[in-house]
Parts: C-alpha cells; sequence; structure tokens
C-alpha cells in the first residue's frame, strides 16, 4: 500500500512538472510571436518615423498585404491607354504610397517595413554602398529558394555578377544583336498577317506574341536557337515568376513549413 501511494505521488509529481514546462514553453513562443508580430514592428514603425520618413501604420500580421492585393487586382482590371502612365498599373500601391506619404515613404508587407527610395541621388547612394546597405532578408524562405541570382546576391558575390552581365549591355554588343530583333519582329508580323488575311481587320490580344517575341530574342542572342527549341525553358520560368508574385504576396510564419 505504501509503494502504490509513492507510485501515485510520483505520478502525479511528473504531471505538474510537465505542465510547467508546458506553460513556459507556451508562455515563451507566444511573447517571441507577439513581439514578432507586434512589438518589434511598431518600434521600427517608431524609428522610421524618427529619421523624418512618413507610411502606413502598421496593422497587426498583415500589415497592408491585403490593401496591396486589392489595388493590384483593381488596377489589371482597368483598361490601359497607350499614352497612359504605366507606372499606377505595374505599381499600384507603391505608386500610390509614394504619391501620398513622399519620395522616400515605407509601407508594411506583414510585419517588416518596406522603404520605398525614388530619390534619384539617395538610389546611387545605395547602389555604390552595397556593403553598407544590405537586402531585406526574412518573410517566406520559399522566395530565396525559387529566385536567385543578381536580385538576391550580396557583397562581393553581387559585384561578380554584375561585372559578368555589364558586357552584354555594351553598344557595341548590343548592335550586333540587331539582326536577331530584326528576325523575330519578322516572325511576328508574318503571323499577324496570315491571321488578317481572311479578314480586313480584327481585334487582337498582341501580349502573349510579345512575351513569345522576347522570349525568341534572347533565345537567339543568347542561346543561338529559336524560340520553339527553347519553349519548355521558357515555360518553366514563367510558372516560376507566378510563384514568385504568389510567395511576395503572402505571410510566412515562422515554423508553418
Amino acid at each position: 500500500m505504501e509503494q502504490s501511494g509513492m507510485f501515485e505521488a510520483c505520478g502525479g509529481v511528473g504531471k505538474a512538472a510537465a505542465a510547467s514546462v508546458a506553460v513556459v514553453v507556451v508562455v515563451v513562443y507566444g511573447w517571441r510571436f507577439f513581439n514578432w508580430v507586434w512589438l518589434e514592428p511598431k518600434k521600427k514603425e517608431k524609428c522610421l518615423r524618427d529619421q523624418g520618413l512618413k507610411g502606413t501604420s502598421y496593422m497587426f500580421l498583415y500589415g497592408d498585404v491585403k490593401e496591396i492585393m486589392k489595388m493590384t487586382t483593381e488596377a489589371y482590371l482597368k483598361p490601359i491607354n497607350l499614352n497612359d502612365d504605366i507606372v499606377p498599373r505595374v505599381l499600384s500601391f507603391a505608386h500610390g504610397a509614394v504619391t501620398t506619404h513622399g519620395k522616400n515613404c515605407f509601407n508594411w508587407v506583414g510585419p517588416i517595413p518596406i522603404i520605398h527610395i525614388t530619390d534619384p541621388s539617395m538610389i546611387k547612394e545605395i547602389l555604390g554602398n552595397y556593403k553598407d546597405f544590405q537586402k531585406q532578408r526574412g518573410g517566406n524562405p520559399l522566395g530565396r529558394l525559387l529566385a536567385r541570382g543578381l536580385v538576391d546576391a550580396e557583397g562581393d558575390q553581387w559585384v561578380k555578377h554584375r561585372k559578368i552581365i555589364n558586357p552584354a549591355f555594351h553598344v557595341e554588343k548590343l548592335k550586333h544583336m540587331v539582326p536577331a530583333f530584326y528576325a523575330s519582329c519578322d516572325e511576328m508580323v508574318n503571323k499577324w498577317e496570315e491571321t488578317l488575311k481572311e479578314e480586313s481587320s480584327c481585334e487582337m490580344d498582341v501580349w502573349p506574341h510579345l512575351q513569345k517575341m522576347a522570349a525568341d530574342v534572347i533565345s537567339r542572342t543568347a542561346f543561338g536557337s529559336s524560340y520553339v527549341e527553347g519553349r519548355k525553358i521558357f515555360e518553366l520560368q514563367r510558372e516560376l515568376a507566378e510563384l514568385i508574385i504568389i510567395d511576395s504576396r503572402s505571410i510566412y510564419i515562422p515554423g508553418s513549413r
């Protein structure tokens, strides 16, 4: 009987200890989560405003993501004329933020502040001091998995990539690409003319054709192959771009992977 009572007492102590540990773990991680989604963002917002920057107020967890998605969807639903400004369509929220808060301002992608710099002198300073101005880290880690390259590179690796890429954009190099540009444009126009053989006029969505022409130009100049031969590569790149866009509009909660 005494031994049985001892086992029951030990079991009770063990359960109490396990419950205490569970409470401590919940409190610790709860505090970290609260600090991540509220205290740190509000601290950063105060810091940015103290430096003279204006921007949107931080909204719990989501920031401006919902408004960004709403404005982007609305912008793409509206028709645009050839003489209209393209910026409000492709960067609707950023354009609205700069118009409302000034050339240098900030908004929120989840709990992460994004600073918009449109002052040319400041942009030049940032690009010239790449070791002092690091790229924003954090957010959804899938972004770095999907988009690796010059955009993601830092420091000496960024300099190395720039040196490799720069020669391709020299004027003399571009002059040699003109025949490839001409051939791709000529093929596209010929397809349009074939479409118009049976009709004197018609309405046509030129966007898919322009996408194919751009891909064809890249194939001819960089790989020496036609767009048809490299179609699979460009289809995969298009899928990758769509995934990156989805990733950029999502909120990543640490541990959710």
